[in-house]
C-alpha cells in the first residue's frame, strides 16, 4: 500500500454557537440589576400628593388632586430626595415606604431652578442610599431606574447612560446645566426616582421625558443632586440673584461683534427694567444689549442665569452693554431672588 506523500494541515473548524455565552452575559447582566434592587429599593419611595387647587376649580371634577411620585432616602434620619414638580402647591404629602409604612412627610425646601426637593419623614426603618460622582460617568454604562410609574410601586427599568451634560429647561424657564440622558424606560410617576449605577449609587434624579419620543429620559446629576439638596437642608433654599430686568436674546449684527470684538455674535436685549428696591439696575436702560457680567461674556438669557449665582448677591460687578452699537462699562447690584 502506498502512503500518501502529500502534506497535510491542521485545519481548526469551530463549532456554531450555540448561544452558552451569550446566556453568561445576560446572567451577568440580569445579576447586577437584581443586585442594585435588593441593595437600593428599600430606599425608594411612593409619594402621593394632594394638591391646593385654585378657587374657581374647586367644583371641576376633571380636575384630579391628588398627584403621585417618586423619591429616594439619603439618610437614616429620614430626609427624601424628589422633584419640585411632584411636591408643587401640595397641601399634604404622604410617603409609602416599601414595608407599607405611611408617613405625612414634612416639606423641607425645593428648589423651581433645578425641579428637586427634599421632604423628610419620620417613621419606619430608614434604608438610604448615597449619590455617586457623576463627573466620572461614561456614556454607554448601566443605568438602572426605579420608581412608581402610574402608580405601580417599585418599578424596575434599566438601560444605558445614553449621553452626558445636556441642559433641560424648566417650567420656570431656567436651565438645568449637567442633566443625564438615558435610554432606561420612565413614565408619569418616576419622577423624583433614582437613577443608579451598577453598584446601586445614585447617579441621577429622574426628572423628565419627551413625550412621543422612545427612549429619551432625562435626570439630574447626581454631583447637581447632592449640592442643591445639602443647601435645602442646611439653609432651607439656595440662593440666586436677580437683577430686575426683562430682556431676550438676539442675534448681533457682522459690525457689531467685528467692531466691539465680541466673543460670542448674540447679546441680551433689554426691552424693560423693572424697579424692585432691591437690586440695582439704574445704570442700565430698555434698549441696551448685555454682552459681559462679572468679567465673563453673556450671549444668551441662560448665561445670565448661570452667572448670577450666589456669590453675586450685594455685589457691586461690572456689566457690558451695547449702546448705540458701542460698548460700555455700567454698575450693577444684584438682589437675592424669592423663590
Amino acid at each position: 500500500m502506498m502512503e500518501n506523500s502529500q502534506n497535510t494541515q491542521n485545519i481548526s473548524i469551530s463549532s456554531p454557537p450555540d448561544g452558552n455565552n451569550d446566556a453568561g452575559l445576560l446572567d451577568s447582566y440580569s445579576k447586577t440589576v437584581v443586585d442594585v434592587v435588593k441593595k437600593a429599593s428599600n430606599a425608594v419611595v411612593h409619594i402621593r400628593v394632594k394638591r391646593k387647587l385654585p378657587a374657581q376649580n374647586q367644583q371641576n371634577n376633571k380636575i384630579d388632586p391628588l398627584a403621585t411620585g417618586s423619591g429616594f432616602l439619603i439618610s437614616s434620619d429620614g430626609f427624601v430626595v424628589t422633584n419640585h414638580h411632584v411636591i408643587e402647591n401640595a397641601e399634604e404629602i404622604l410617603v409609602t415606604t416599601q414595608d407599607g409604612i405611611e408617613n405625612k412627610a414634612e416639606l423641607i425646601g425645593h428648589d423651581a431652578a433645578t425641579d428637586l426637593a427634599v421632604i423628610k419623614i419620620f417613621n419606619g426603618n430608614f434604608h438610604p442610599v448615597s449619590f455617586a460622582d457623576s463627573d466620572k460617568l461614561q456614556a454607554g454604562q448601566l443605568a438602572i431606574a426605579i420608581g412608581n410609574p402610574f402608580g405601580f410601586q417599585h418599578t424596575v427599568t434599566a438601560g444605558v447612560v445614553s449621553a452626558l451634560g445636556r441642559t433641560l429647561r424648566t417650567q420656570k424657564g431656567r436651565l438645568i446645566d449637567d442633566v443625564i440622558q438615558t435610554d432606561a424606560a420612565l413614565n408619569p410617576g418616576n419622577s423624583g426616582g433614582p437613577l443608579m449605577d451598577s453598584s446601586g449609587r445614585v447617579i441621577g434624579v429622574n426628572t423628565a421625558v419627551i413625550r412621543m419620543a422612545q427612549g429619551l429620559c432625562f435626570a439630574v446629576s447626581s454631583n447637581l443632586a447632592q449640592f442643591i439638596t445639602s443647601k435645602i437642608i442646611t439653609e432651607g433654599k439656595v440662593k440666586r440673584a436677580f437683577l430686575g430686568i426683562v430682556g431676550q436674546t438676539i442675534n448681533l449684527s457682522v459690525r457689531m461683534v467685528s467692531y466691539n470684538k465680541l466673543v460670542k455674535p448674540t447679546g441680551v436685549y433689554v426691552t424693560e427694567i423693572v424697579s424692585t428696591g432691591k437690586s440695582y439696575n439704574s445704570e442700565l436702560f430698555s434698549g441696551d444689549i448685555i454682552i459681559g457680567f462679572n468679567d465673563k461674556p453673556v450671549g444668551s438669557i441662560d448665561d445670565l442665569h448661570k452667572l448670577l449665582d450666589a456669590g453675586t448677591i450685594g455685589q457691586r460687578l461690572q456689566m457690558i452693554v451695547l449702546r448705540g452699537g458701542i460698548s460700555k462699562i455700567i454698575t450693577v447690584i444684584p438682589a437675592e431672588m424669592d423663590m
